[in-house]
């Protein structure tokens, strides 16, 4: 076993040396897309005006600053920290992030905000890095419970029906349309409650858990019990995909995400009960004879499968549904904090640190 560890930590560490090179630009910010071989970087095409893209480049904390904790190599905490450094001094309109910046010139591209998809995982690695130092890291905490006062502000809304949804934000317009990646923000401000300033604590749990109930909406709304790609709150529709092109389901984790951390945090056994019916949809629907497959329509009787398991469905679904029916002493949150895709990190305990710089 030592072998092996000592194998793959090798391997991680001349991975994150490969991919060094995507930090030099001007500013900074990496490239989306690096050639190993040359060092030469670019971004996507479609990327506004040439920009990178928040939730990649923001995602990004943890796993460097756990290579420099496991190489004792500074340089790869370094590259994140400046990361922050650059989004810290820039003017963010109404306190939000959008989700393009151009990596040369240091400026916003065009000013769409996310909590879903572009956006997403940005936040969640604010919490994440605070929590993994053990709760030391105070410029991560700050710029977490900012940004969630910016989102509560300007993108949470409440349907006529009562239903708690956070909305996207194009140019100061309010899309009133929710993805399915948005609702791993549920677990997230859960998780983030107990930090929470100004005696906030219940009210953070109170927004998961709300944010958890209109999730598991868009699931019970549709045929399959399985939740759409998007779903919308406008012309009298609430938590229903109303666009053909949002009404599949690729064996996506965020809602089974959300209830494993409210299940957690608040023992509420509704959350096991919405997590059971998830399975049975998922063994009724979405088994095949080689596995899982993802749906092309979930509001459909009859199931059209896309011919597709997709990796996140073995590393994240599964993996949180075991975690929501398991014991709370299977990777405790005081030890352990899972990265976007759900691999555990160990928290880099205060005590630990202590004692490696004695030994070095």
């Amino acid at each position: 076993f030592l072998l092996n560890f000592q194998i793959f930590r090798k391997k991680a560490v001349e991975l994150g040396e490969k991919l060094l090179p995507a930090f030099n630009t001007p500013t900074g910010i990496p490239w989306a897309l690096l050639n190993i071989k040359s060092g030469i970087g670019r971004n996507w095409p479609w990327a506004s005006g040439g920009s990178s893209i928040l939730a990649e480049f923001g995602t990004l904390h943890l796993e460097f600053v756990h290579l420099s904790h496991l190489s004792g190599n500074p340089v790869f905490a370094e590259k994140v920290m400046n990361i922050r450094k650059v989004l810290n001094r820039l003017d963010k309109p109404e306190g939000l992030y959008p989700n393009y910046l151009n990596p040369s010139s240091g400026q916003w591209g065009q000013h769409h905000v996310s909590i879903g998809g572009l956006g997403d995982s940005f936040y969640e690695y604010l919490l994440k890095a605070w929590l993994m130092s053990d709760k030391t890291d105070e410029e991560g905490k700050k710029m977490y419970y900012d940004a969630v006062q910016a989102i509560e502000t300007h993108l949470i809304r409440k349907s006529s029906g009562g239903l708690t949804y956070i909305a996207e934000w194009k140019g100061g317009l309010l899309e009133h349309k929710m993805g399915h990646l948005t609702c791993f923000a549920g677990g997230m401000f859960a998780l983030g409650a107990d930090g929470a300033p100004n005696d906030k604590t219940g009210h953070h749990i109170e927004l998961g858990a709300e944010i958890a109930r209109t999730c598991h909406e868009s699931y019970d709304r549709t045929t399959m019990k399985l939740g759409p790609e998007a779903f919308r709150f406008d012309g009298g529709v609430e938590a229903i995909a109303t666009r053909q092109n949002e009404k599949y389901y690729i064996l996506r984790p965020e809602v089974i995400e959300t209830y494993m951390y409210m299940w957690r945090l608040t023992h509420d056994p509704k959350y096991r009960q919405w997590g059971w019916e998830a399975v049975e949809a998922l063994e009724k629907h979405c088994r095949v004879d080689g596995g899982y497959s993802g749906i092309r329509d979930v509001y459909n009787n009859q199931e059209s499968h896309d011919d597709v398991q997709q990796s996140f469905f073995l590393s994240e679904t599964l993996k949180y549904l075991y975690l929501l029916f398991s014991e709370d002493d299977l990777l405790p949150f005081e030890h352990w904090v899972f990265n976007t895709e759900a691999h555990p990190l160990p928290v880099l305990h205060k005590d630990d640190r202590n004692k490696e710089e004695n030994q070095k």
